[in-house]
């Protein structure tokens, strides 16, 4: 944490207020708070940053202490100053040049809050509609492990594009280390500007985590193969298929944003890949996609689900779901997937995936479907890394947890269709 000054301080609680009532995503949120303040530098806009992202994920901790003193949740500026005494354990001498004579009492009181027999949710730091759905299937202990391991902050996981480089060059110019499980990842620990490095501009590494990368070796398309990824978003996932296709073959990237395809463009530009046939749809149904019917090799349905496997990243998306939301996403994921479904060839393979933690996304979403779609069979992703290598066994679906593997949150299932 940047030490802090008066500027900062009242930075922090203004973007606080702005952020808080979690009407778009926090980085956009964020993002349009700085363009409103250009005066501030980059110090200020790191530890504005650094307080906002750190507030959501502590933010049941923060809300229960403000309850134990005032019997309500805080106002943003109560908020920060909570969090910097509680969280970033600021003493009261480092903060009292800022406060009025009643908030250094009223900081007083909250710095000396004894915490004690918190709820699961609380400790978790997971809505307490979550906790109740994981508790259908794992222990409160093992609830616990994964709340904290998604309180942290992720590493930065690079994916090497072997059409211009490996993992070796790569490592012997920014260092880090190699990924436990992805044969392409690299992991740095120490925060730099990837923007401005020449690997990054040259195209030779993308940011991805380890768990993402592992999709594609589920997906596992070859050389002069028909490739679809069927919710391609800005292409993370597209260009790690086209390398692994060698970029022969041919790779339709779809999706229904135009603007996520558009900030695929440049990233493709860099890659070097020749083989990716971006492509704008209407729907699942879009006749692009029947006109394809029964002759792709590879389908990847990398479907849009609440995200909370990726709240190491994305905090204020716990505070964004709900079981309304969630809902609404299963039908949805269920859609999508019959839809792609279609375009998938006699001994043909389809991959199911999200970022999402819960059985009504994944493995209920996959039930549903392999009970109206008897032409689908389930594969066992455990072998099927196993053939290319990489030892990770998680049972005949990928599961992957940040407290147990260490990367985000991730489900894929593997299906071929009957020949």
């Amino acid at each position: 944490m940047k030490r802090l000054n008066g500027m900062r301080l009242e930075l922090a609680v203004e973007a606080m207020r702005r952020i808080a009532p979690l009407h778009e995503p926090a980085d956009v949120g964020l993002r349009r708070f700085f363009q409103d303040n250009p005066k501030a530098g980059r110090s200020e806009r790191a530890f504005v940053a650094e307080t906002v992202f750190g507030i959501l994920r502590k933010r049941s901790f923060i809300d229960h202490v403000l309850e134990k003193v005032d019997g309500k949740h805080g106002a943003p500026r109560k908020t920060v100053l909570a969090y910097l005494s509680r969280i970033e354990g600021m003493n009261l001498r480092e903060l009292q040049p800022y406060l009025s004579e009643s908030e250094e009492k009223w900081l007083a009181s909250v710095k000396a809050v004894q915490i004690e027999d918190m709820p699961l949710e609380v400790k978790a730091e997971l809505p307490p509609w979550v906790v109740s759905r994981l508790k259908s299937f794992m222990g409160d202990e093992e609830i616990l492990a994964l709340g904290r391991s998604l309180q942290q902050q992720a590493p930065l996981d690079l994916r090497v594009n072997t059409i211009k480089a490996n993992r070796e060059e790569v490592m012997a110019e920014l260092g880090g280390e190699a990924t436990r499980y992805s044969p392409v990842g690299v992991r740095i620990m120490d925060k730099f500007a990837l923007n401005e490095n020449t690997l990054f501009l040259e195209g030779k590494v993308e940011v991805q985590d380890e768990g993402s990368q592992l999709l594609g070796y589920i997906v596992s398309p070859k050389r002069r193969e028909m490739v679809v990824d069927f919710c391609a978003g800005a292409g993370g996932k597209t260009l790690m298929l086209g390398a692994l296709m060698g970029s022969a073959g041919r790779l339709y990237a779809f999706d229904v944003s135009e603007k996520r395809l558009n900030n695929l463009k440049p990233r493709l530009k860099r890659s070097g890949l020749s083989n990716v046939n971006p492509q704008l749809i209407q729907n699942e149904n879009d006749i692009k996609v029947k006109r394809l019917s029964g002759k792709i090799d590879k389908v990847l349905v990398d479907a849009p689900c609440s995200g909370l496997g990726t709240l190491r990243r994305n905090p204020d998306l716990k505070w964004r779901q709900s079981e309304e939301s969630l809902d609404e996403l299963a039908k949805k994921q269920a859609a999508i997937l019959a839809g792609a479904s279609v375009l998938v060839k006699p001994g043909g393979r389809l991959v199911y995936a999200t970022c999402s933690i819960l059985p009504e996304e994944n493995q209920e979403i996959i039930a549903a479907f392999l009970e109206s779609h008897p032409q689908f069979e389930l594969l066992d992703c455990s072998e099927i890394l196993k053939s290319q290598h990489i030892e990770l066994d998680t049972g005949k679906y990928l599961e992957l947890r940040p407290d147990t593997h260490g990367t985000d949150g991730f489900f894929a299932a593997a299906m071929s269709r009957k020949a």
